[in-house]
């Protein structure tokens, strides 16, 4: 399934996001990835958009980053 130029700016956001709270907690991608037992490539690529998570995926993400889903998946 090919993603249109929209879904492709919300999966920025969403990894935008994703980023700021990592950064904010103090953790390294090394760091998060060995909570959620993933690579930091993985992550990485989530966090600059480049691929869609699976939902049980950015679950994991969250409970590494101990911050509720929704807190990522609200609009602004």
């Amino acid at each position: 399934m090919s993603i249109n130029k929209e879904q492709k700016e919300q999966l920025k956001i969403l990894g935008l996001k994703l980023k700021k709270i990592r950064l904010l907690k103090g953790l390294t991608l090394k760091e998060l990835g060995y909570l959620i037992d993933k690579d930091p490539q993985s992550i990485s690529r989530v966090e600059m958009g480049d691929i869609n998570p699976s939902y049980l995926y950015l679950l994991e993400l969250c409970k590494g980053l101990s911050v509720d889903i929704w807190e990522v998946i609200k609009s602004e």
